[in-house]
């Protein structure tokens, strides 16, 4: 299948359950469409790559270490993401690839994402926690932040900053989320 051919089958996907999972099936059964998945997901000005977005969540869902051959490329280009949903499933993937990193059992990503990659994620979900972003995207974000601060001794306090300072005029949502991430971070001190 052609970047073109996968473009116009992603613009048939809505957001039902089952249509995304078809799509994710149709990658993890052919791995070599990722870069063209991915192709489309860095096409920022297009819709479709909200579409991408939410297929790349659930490839990585089902199978995380599909991403680790593009990397560099997924963490050098997503911070140029900005549709809303688009936001949100790349905020997921790097939450996933965070959780991987400090899962206590052992698996590729603890070797395979480098510290090049964690710096561009750190960067971007601290973007994205003081800009205008849907509370998913924030969540998403203050739990990856979380388990980097966890080796990266300085993201803690630069997020306990970000989540009190915000705390009083975000939703309700926010609130709980930050209040449980205070809390973790407040036990670890």
């Amino acid at each position: 299948m052609t970047l073109e051919e996968l473009h116009k089958e992603l613009s048939y996907v809505n957001a039902l359950r089952i249509n995304r999972l078809k799509y994710s099936r149709l990658i993890l059964n052919d791995l070599s469409l990722l870069p063209k998945l991915m192709a489309i997901l860095f096409m920022t000005e297009d819709k479709v790559s909200c579409k991408a977005a939410w297929i790349l969540e659930y490839v990585c869902a089902e199978y995380l270490l599909a991403i680790v051959p593009y990397l560099d490329e997924f963490t050098r280009n997503m911070h140029k993401v900005h549709l809303d949903s688009a936001v949100r499933p790349v905020a997921k993937i790097c939450e996933f690839l965070a959780k991987a990193n400090y899962s206590k059992e052992p698996n590729p990503i603890k070797t395979m994402l480098l510290p090049k990659h964690k710096e561009y994620i750190i960067e971007t979900c601290f973007d994205w926690m003081i800009t205008d972003q849907k509370i998913a995207v924030k969540a998403y974000c203050m739990n990856t932040l979380y388990f980097f601060g966890k080796d990266y001794k300085w993201i803690h306090p630069e997020l306990v900053q970000i989540l009190e300072q915000d705390y009083h005029s975000q939703s309700a949502g926010f609130k709980a989320r930050a209040k449980h991430i205070l809390k973790k971070i407040k036990a670890e001190i």
